[in-house]
């Protein structure tokens, strides 16, 4: 009978954890703000300026960074890796209010491969062109991303996203190089 007695208390202790367990799980669901309306991007939204600073002092090449290129714009990433001074990379993303992502990729590293790598095995589109801000750039295009790309002695400059030709085109246009060594 102590056998018994033991099982039924293990059970009973069960149900009652299980209790305290769902207590805790509906207060903490009433109390944390869940708006399923709310933009992700807000949270998202990142200051580029000190990494722009410290890439335009330290890199190689003119690094690149809209000016002016409007509110429905918002800055998500940026990174800055000088760590190899053969392949030096600047990286600024941005996503659009049409929650359309494009961003600006550079590096003075090979180009080929560091097309490959940040437009996702993109290809030449054709000997398709556009001129934006002054510049000719290639069209390319992967399964996932369009891209614009110019390639210079110092740096290749890759503008690529989700967004339509005409949100590339924009941040492309809206790109001033300025810094370098």
């Amino acid at each position: 009978m102590a056998a018994d007695k033991r099982g039924n208390k293990t059970v009973r202790d069960l149900v009652l954890s299980l209790v305290v367990l769902g207590v805790v799980v509906a207060v903490i669901y009433v109390f944390i703000p869940h708006d399923s309306k709310a933009s992700p991007v807000a949270s998202l939204k990142v200051d580029y300026t000190a990494s722009l600073q410290q890439a335009r002092r330290y890199a190689p090449y003119p690094v690149a960074a809209p000016e002016g290129l409007g509110k429905e714009w918002t800055a998500t990433s940026d990174t800055f890796d000088a760590t190899d001074p053969h392949q030096v990379v600047w990286h600024l993303g941005f996503v659009n209010t049409a929650n359309q992502y494009v961003g600006v990729e550079q590096s003075n590293g090979d180009s080929a491969a560091f097309i490959a790598d940040v437009t996702l095995n993109a290809h030449r589109d054709g000997d398709r062109t556009v001129s934006a801000g002054g510049v000719v750039w290639e069209r390319w295009k992967s399964a996932r991303y369009t891209a614009l790309v110019r390639k210079d002695a110092k740096a290749t400059t890759v503008v690529l996203g989700t967004g339509t030709d005409a949100q590339i085109t924009q941040l492309a246009a809206a790109l001033k190089e300025r810094g370098g060594q």
